[in-house]
């Protein structure tokens, strides 16, 4: 498949664990190379991605595949790759196994499947050729300046001290897939750490561009699903790749409209213990997709709770400085967590106050149960009037 490409952050970075994932592609084996190449047999007759967004920092992605062969019996290889954690704490793992990457499933036709990891090199905007470095050269970058006195957590790059060279990494895995002919499913799982930083709270990239190696060059029918089933998620999704047809609410509460942000169209989606379904026939990506939480189309408001999002590592702004807080400032952190319940306050300030913000949605049913408010929200409501 086309590389995971990593996402350079500018300014200061709060986290950014795993930069960015992707769909599986097709290969041939060339020496102890995987490269990418167009299969001609066999089509990619529907895609059903399912991608779940958690409060505690992780998306759980559950995709299903439907090709057809139209040739002979065969085997191909298929692959994915996974950046290397960026300003990250996490050790340089030489088996290839992603540190926030975690429950990796394939079953192919009812069979799970096995898969190797390697790490391999990742160059920005070059596919990746699933190489495995040697790892008699090249070394964790991060561990060989802490060894040498300096506190350089960085692990993405690996360094090669005979030539003095450093070089970008990525890691791999990729299983082998027996193709019947006809019908053939697949079935692909992963939870994975989402990336974060100061203009997002998350960030979930999906390629989808893979899927024009395929024999049809297209998906025939492809749905995306993206939900908050415990939780209420405020996000936005680049509008020119999902044109085609309109984001709908099928779960849940939720709402959706288009939104421009720095000249660009978004679907501005906010679904609360529930579900927005993309449907298309014939979709041709010529895009990759990224999910990204709703701040960034607020840097121009700067009301408190503009955006709110239950995560932990989520902190609305005037909640960072104490010192500044007024009495209203406060009360309104406190109640924040009630409102992106759909609390319908008998306060009139407050009602007043959260009903401006696209993301309230009321619910008269809602009778302010606590059990499920996560540790920052109690923080929250602990410090304020």
């Amino acid at each position: 498949m086309h590389g995971m490409k990593k996402l350079f952050v500018f300014a200061t970075v709060l986290l950014c664990a795993v930069t960015a994932w992707g769909n599986d592609g097709v290969f041939f084996v060339n020496g102890n190379h995987l490269v990418p190449v167009h299969e001609t047999d066999i089509a990619l007759t529907s895609e059903v991605l399912a991608i779940t967004l958690g409060d505690d920092g992780y998306a759980s992605v559950d995709v299903q595949y439907v090709l057809t062969n139209r040739g002979q019996e065969k085997t191909v290889t298929m692959g994915f790759e996974a950046s290397a954690p960026y300003n990250d704490y996490e050790p340089f793992s030489p088996q290839g196994i992603h540190p926030h990457i975690h429950d990796f499933t394939v079953v192919m036709n009812g069979r799970q499947l096995t898969y190797t990891n390697a790490v391999v090199k990742e160059e920005l905007d070059v596919p990746c050729d699933f190489k495995p470095l040697d790892l008699k050269r090249w070394k964790s970058y991060g561990e060989v300046k802490m060894r040498n006195g300096e506190d350089l957590p960085n692990n993405s790059l690996l360094y090669d001290a005979e030539r003095d060279s450093l070089v970008s990494f990525a890691y791999a895995y990729y299983f082998e897939a027996r193709f019947l002919p006809g019908r053939n499913t697949i079935h692909h799982t992963y939870r994975y750490l989402m990336s974060s930083g100061v203009d997002r709270c998350f960030h979930v990239p999906y390629w989808l561009t893979p899927a024009m190696r395929w024999a049809n060059r297209q998906i025939d029918d492809f749905t995306l699903r993206i939900s908050a089933p415990h939780s209420c998620k405020h996000f936005c999704v680049e509008n020119s790749l999902f044109a085609q047809s309109q984001f709908v609410v099928t779960e849940g509460v939720g709402k959706v409209r288009t939104t421009k942000c720095y000249d660009e169209q978004f679907a501005e989606i906010v679904v609360r213990n529930g579900t927005v379904t993309w449907h298309a026939r014939n979709f041709k990506p010529t895009d990759d997709m990224h999910i990204q939480s709703a701040e960034r189309l607020y840097f121009d408001n700067y009301k408190l709770g503009t955006f709110y999002d239950r995560s932990n590592n989520y902190m609305p702004g005037s909640y960072m400085i104490e010192m500044n807080q007024s009495p209203w400032q406060r009360r309104i952190l406190k109640n924040l967590p009630y409102a992106n319940r759909g609390y319908v306050f008998k306060d009139k300030k407050l009602q007043r106050y959260f009903s401006q913000f696209w993301w309230y949605m009321p619910d008269p049913q809602w009778k302010a149960d606590t059990r499920d408010f996560t540790p920052r929200e109690w923080e929250l409501i602990n410090k304020g009037e």
